[in-house]
């Protein structure tokens, strides 16, 4: 008998001691392993008869896998999901490099390998960080053999830089991008420049860029005039704005300190004046036809065309007087009844203009009605707002006779938000040519 490639019969008692203690330890280690694989056994078991539970509906476990058996069902679905037109499934970008993984040999056998097929893609969308393009332009003279004239030549070079300035077309793009749709203050553009294209321009040639762009864009400034002045629509607001320290709403040193906007249905124009209503016949002329939004602001009764009020404004002070009275019964009532023909008004929906027409006068009457007991009793709290809707009812249900008008002039305080929001961190402009550089810019990038 060999153990170990020894003979046992020739082992001494210490020896065979050792070879015990050998063959006791194999022995336990060979008892763990079995009990491991029959604990393994035993739960490979439970989950054969749980799924196979499942799969015949006899109870078990339901649901997602990893659902707890306590876990209940997910309630029914009310209704069923409606399909989709196409995919929403995230598309891949066409590719501008394409980079092969590949082995050259098996990492086992040390075979070379060929051909192959492709086993799966992975997109990575990067932007690389590169260097401003410096071209120098060098023109070289040359002399005619014959005449023993010099010969230079003339490259405008119209595609890259605007006249004989020294910054091209895309950096001042980019700049002026970055100005007026990001809202970036001039040493933030600065910063990006410096940092991603190594490129150091100082703050004059940057607001020099913004005035440069303005100036060019002047002649489809006026065509983005003469499309709001033809446009059916015309939404209008106001606000305060900054020249040199003026405040929108004090007494300005340059007798002008607001900011109009004026926005049609393809165009969007700023304008840079006095509150009086004298902007209104400079911006849209006096053949103009559009039908009017604006609030209820004095300076548009004037106008002599078609005009709708913006009901935004009158439900907001609607509201803020029941905050002020929350409680008058009285003036909940008439409240919740103005609220709810303003409802109606926006839920009607007919294809006839005669019946349009004629709901248009249904909603002024029935409004009117309402508002009719407050019209002469001051001690009333909605008693202005009263008088307000009796002046200006021929305005505040044009919507209803005609789909295209908006009955609210949100799209006006949309567009003046971004401004407000850069007057607010930059403080306005500093300058006459800075305010209209602005209201440029402002034109050209909201259109």
């Amino acid at each position: 008998m060999q153990r170990s490639g020894r003979d046992v019969f020739a082992l001494d008692r210490d020896g065979l001691l050792a070879v015990i203690a050998e063959l006791q330890t194999v022995i336990s280690d060979q008892q763990a392993n079995i009990a491991q694989r029959e604990a393994t056994i035993a739960e490979l078991t439970q989950r054969i008869q749980e799924l196979e539970a499942r799969l015949s509906g006899r109870g078990g476990p339901t649901g997602m896998p990893g659902l707890k058996p306590t876990s209940t069902k997910r309630p029914p679905r009310k209704t069923e999901r409606k399909p989709r037109a196409h995919g929403y499934a995230r598309r891949r970008s066409t590719p501008t490099e394409r980079v092969e993984h590949k082995m050259d040999k098996c990492p086992e056998c040390d075979m070379t390998l060929g051909g192959g097929s492709v086993h799966h893609a992975r997109e990575v969308i990067d932007i690389p960080v590169v260097p401003a393009r410096i071209v120098e332009h060098v023109y070289i003279a040359r002399e005619c053999p014959k005449c023993q004239k010099r010969r230079v030549p003339t490259v405008d070079l119209p595609d890259e830089v605007v006249g004989h300035r020294r910054l091209g077309i895309n950096l001042m793009s980019l700049i002026v991008s970055l100005r007026e749709e990001g809202r970036l203050p001039i040493a933030r553009i600065k910063w990006y420049l410096r940092v991603f294209h190594q490129l150091d321009l100082s703050v004059g040639a940057i607001v020099d860029i913004c005035h440069q762009v303005a100036e060019k864009a002047k002649g489809t400034i006026e065509q983005i005039l003469e499309s709001l002045q033809t446009s059916p629509v015309v939404n209008v607001d106001e606000t305060g704005w900054r020249q040199d320290g003026d405040k929108g709403y004090a007494a300005p040193r340059h007798g002008r300190s607001h900011l109009w906007i004026f926005r049609g249905a393809k165009s969007v124009y700023y304008k840079w004046g006095n509150r009086a209503k004298e902007m209104m016949d400079k911006v849209l002329g006096e053949g103009c036809l559009a039908t009017l939004v604006s609030d209820f602001y004095a300076a548009y009764n004037h106008y002599s065309g078609v005009k709708q009020r913006c009901w935004s404004h009158l439900l907001r002070d609607i509201h803020e007087l029941t905050t002020l009275w929350p409680d008058d019964v009285g003036l909940k009532g008439w409240a919740d009844g103005v609220h709810a023909i303003y409802v109606e008004a926006k839920a009607f929906n007919d294809p006839e203009e005669g019946a349009r027409c004629a709901a248009q006068l249904h909603f002024e009457q029935k409004l009117l009605a309402l508002c009719q007991p407050y019209w002469d009793d001051s001690k009333t709290p909605q008693h202005k707002l009263c008088r307000r809707i009796k002046r200006y009812i021929k305005e505040l249900f044009v919507f209803v006779a005609d789909p295209s008008v908006p009955a609210d002039n949100n799209a006006a305080e949309h567009g003046l938000r971004g401004l407000v929001t850069s007057r607010k961190i930059s403080g306005g402009t500093r300058s006459a040519k800075g305010t209209e550089t602005k209201m440029a810019l402002a034109s050209l990038y909201s259109t």
